[in-house]
């Protein structure tokens, strides 16, 4: 026998553990494994090596037993026949054999990311599906509260009509004393002004006393424009001003848009 080493990189383990060895090359190479302890070691490194690729379906992480299949693919230049009757055709077999395996991992590898990001898109996607189905459930839960409210027997419609400076402003306050509060339906006002912000006031008459109950905050972001305020006033009109950002302490009537009273009927 030439020397061991050259013949364990000569190709011919990768072979016989692939199956690719014929017959009698095949008993060849079990003969010399009971022979040199060395060439034992050697094929049970690359049958382990196939384990490890078997079992690492999920998570697969074929680095690590690549690099270690290069690191013995590089580790000698020189490539020799079996013996002097082989072929030279055979320790070329076995280089193209390890090339092709390697080719099959870096396949899996590429594979297993293209699953990770599939999977990882349809996770995405289902977190939103369920935040939508969530937002939609909401809707529909207040579309009811709402549905409920402007359907009881004692509450006031106050229609508020534009004044001076937006005659074309118009919204509706739905009054109950009984519970002390008030919606009020902006859908018709204009969008404010940055760092401007509408202010509802409820009234009393006489004399004109006015009472902020609220502001109608993030106005552009609410679709339906139906704002609930807390009002325990008993109230005999309301009124809505454009005022700075955070509301002001009493109306600025320059900016009134909209005012109503409330039926004495």
């Amino acid at each position: 026998m030439e020397d061991i080493n050259e013949y364990i990189q000569s190709g011919i383990l990768e072979l016989y553990v692939y199956g690719a060895l014929t017959e009698a090359e095949s008993a060849e190479v079990s003969a010399t494994l009971k022979q040199y302890p060395e060439v034992q070691e050697e094929v049970a490194q690359i049958e382990n090596s196939l384990m490890q690729l078997s079992a690492a379906a999920a998570p697969f992480n074929p680095e690590q037993l690549i690099n270690s299949i290069k690191q013995k693919l590089s580790g000698s230049e020189k490539v020799i026949p079996i013996t002097r009757k082989k072929s030279s055709v055979v320790p070329y077999i076995g280089w193209a054999a390890s090339l092709l395996f390697l080719l099959g991992l870096f396949v899996l590898f590429n594979r297993n990311n293209e699953l990770q990001n599939s999977v990882q898109a349809l996770q995405a996607e289902k977190a939103q599906m369920e935040s939508q189905i969530a937002e939609a459930r909401n809707n529909a839960e207040r579309s009811q509260q709402l549905l409920a409210v402007l359907r009881d027997r004692n509450i006031v419609r106050v229609p508020l009509n534009g004044q001076q400076v937006a005659p074309e402003a118009y919204a509706i306050a739905y009054y109950n004393k009984e519970d002390n509060k008030t919606y009020i339906d902006a859908k018709d006002l204009p969008e404010p002004p940055r760092g401007m912000v509408y202010q509802v006031w409820s009234l009393k008459m006489q004399p004109l006393t006015p009472a902020s109950i609220g502001l109608l905050d993030k106005f552009e972001e609410d679709d339906n424009k139906i704002f609930e305020l807390s009002n325990s006033n008993l109230s005999e009109g309301f009124g809505i001003t454009l005022e700075p950002a955070g509301g002001s302490e009493t109306p600025t009537m320059e900016q009134l848009y909209t005012l109503g009273t409330v039926s004495s009927s």
